[in-house]
C-alpha cells in the first residue's frame, strides 16, 4: 500500500482546507494510506476528506495523548516528540503533498527532500538557493488537488529496477 503524507498548517483558511479535504478524499479513493501530523487545519481537513471516502488515516501526534488527534484520525500515534514528529511523518510516507503551510510545513518539505521523498506542492513554499532564480527542482508543482494526487501517487510508486527517476 502506498502512503502519502498531507502536510500543512495546523490552522488554515477555507481555501487551504478545501484543497486538503479534496486531496484527502482523492487519496482515499485511490486506496492510498493518508498520513498527517494528526492535529487541526490542513491535517484535519485531509483526514476528514479521506475518512469521508472510506480511507484510512494515520496521525503522528506531537504529544503523549491520543486525545489530541483530530476527529478524523483513524490511527492516532502519540510520539511525545513535539515538532520532532515531523521526521516520522516524512519517513512514514512514500511521497508528500504540501498545502499552504507555515514553518513546520517548511521543515517537513526540507526533511522530505533530504530523505529523497518526492514533494508535491499545492500553493506552498518555494525554495530557492541564494543566487538562483528558479525554485528547487525537488518540489513538483500542482495546480489543483486532482493533479497533486495523481502526481504524488505516480512519484510514490517504486521505480522498476534499472529505471531512472523522474525529475520535476
Amino acid at each position: 500500500m502506498i502512503a502519502v503524507a498531507v502536510v500543512g498548517s495546523g490552522s488554515c483558511g477555507p481555501d487551504d482546507a478545501r484543497l486538503a479535504e479534496e486531496v484527502g478524499r482523492r487519496l482515499a479513493e485511490a486506496g492510498v494510506l493518508v498520513v498527517t501530523g494528526g492535529l487541526g487545519g490542513v491535517m484535519a481537513a485531509a483526514c476528514r476528506g479521506a475518512r469521508g471516502a472510506g480511507g484510512t488515516t494515520v496521525g503522528l501526534l506531537p504529544g503523549d495523548s491520543r486525545e489530541e488527534a483530530n476527529d478524523w484520525v483513524g490511527v492516532a500515534l502519540p510520539t511525545g516528540l513535539g515538532e520532532g514528529r515531523n521526521v516520522l511523518v516524512v519517513r512514514a510516507a512514500d511521497a508528500l503533498v504540501a498545502i499552504g503551510g507555515e514553518y513546520g510545513t517548511l521543515s517537513e518539505i526540507a526533511l522530505a527532500l533530504k530523505a529523497g521523498r518526492p514533494v508535491v506542492g499545492l500553493g506552498t513554499w518555494e525554495i530557492r538557493r541564494h543566487g538562483e532564480t528558479e525554485g528547487d527542482p525537488g518540489i513538483w508543482r500542482a495546480d489543483d488537488p486532482a493533479s497533486a494526487v495523481a502526481l504524488a501517487i505516480e512519484l510514490a510508486r517504486p521505480a522498476a529496477p534499472g529505471a531512472r527517476s523522474a525529475q520535476p
